[in-house]
């Protein structure tokens, strides 16, 4: 049987991972996300929902996430919030791109990535 399990895998559900993200919904909260990253590394995930590479890159990166990184994990889902989107790129300097990471330290983008290049970044280097 366990030969089989291997094959098709279990039939028990998967425990889904589930990260610390803070909705980004309002043009407000970049301050506050400048602001903070004085004192501790902010991480912004653009993500198209009607995308099918995002939900990929999504998906990667949630799975390769370390949940005791010590870092503050923004989602915007810029299909929604395009306000919101066009403004992260105007405060933070970066070219819009979908999926994208911005990493926000002493209030400026150290590094930044879109699509396949997001999950090559290692966050440990930003903490």
């Amino acid at each position: 049987m366990g030969f089989l399990k291997n094959i098709f895998g279990s039939s028990e559900p998967k425990e889904e991972k589930v990260l610390p993200w803070q909705a980004l919904t309002d043009v407000s909260q970049l301050s506050e996300i400048e602001e903070r990253s004085k004192t501790k590394t902010q991480i912004i995930f653009k993500h198209s929902t009607r995308c099918g590479i995002s939900s990929m890159v999504m998906n990667q990166f949630v799975s390769a996430y370390d949940l005791d990184t010590d870092l503050d994990l923004y989602y915007l889902d810029l299909l929604s919030y395009r306000d919101v989107s066009n403004e992260v790129g105007y405060k933070f300097q970066v070219i819009h791109q979908s999926p994208q990471l911005l990493i926000i330290k002493n209030g400026v983008t150290v590094a930044h990535a879109s699509h396949g290049a997001i999950n090559e970044i290692d966050l440990m280097t930003f903490v």
